[in-house]
């Protein structure tokens, strides 16, 4: 990983599963990445822990209420720095929100289909393969 700079911009998501094992995803409203999938999460603000903002962007992007726990990986994306959580869901409704057009639970065949039709942010699917975070459905 490469170390941050001043145009570093830090940023959390979260890998959440439901109890069928299925990935949460997101469809991105805005660039980078727009109408693409991909998992929900954003900017951390100033003054804000990672934990704070997974727990908050989750909320606004997914409607749901989720438990961060172990840092799973970290990626750069241009200026953006991603910090990928384990995430526990333990409340909400999912429902799509703030820069989310659509939200969705994807099991491993949907989400290898998304793949391979180009819906998928870039190099989302390696890196979660690479972090062993498939789904499992």
């Amino acid at each position: 990983m490469e170390a941050p700079t001043s145009t570093t911009i830090r940023c959390v998501g979260g890998i959440a599963f439901d109890d069928h094992g299925r990935l949460l995803l997101i469809r991105r409203r805005n660039d980078p990445g727009s109408g693409q999938w991909s998992l929900p999460g954003g900017r951390v603000e100033p003054g804000e822990s990672d934990e704070t903002a997974v727990i908050r962007e989750l909320r606004e992007e997914t409607g749901l209420d989720v438990i961060p726990g172990t840092l799973i990986g970290s990626v750069r994306r241009g200026p953006y720095l991603i910090f990928d959580y384990a995430c526990a869901v333990a409340g909400g409704v999912l429902t799509a929100g703030d820069d989310a057009t659509d939200v969705r639970w994807s099991e491993a065949a949907d989400l290898s289909g998304l793949e391979a039709r180009g819906e998928l942010v870039d190099l989302l699917y390696v890196t979660l393969r690479d972090w062993d975070a498939l789904p499992r459905a």
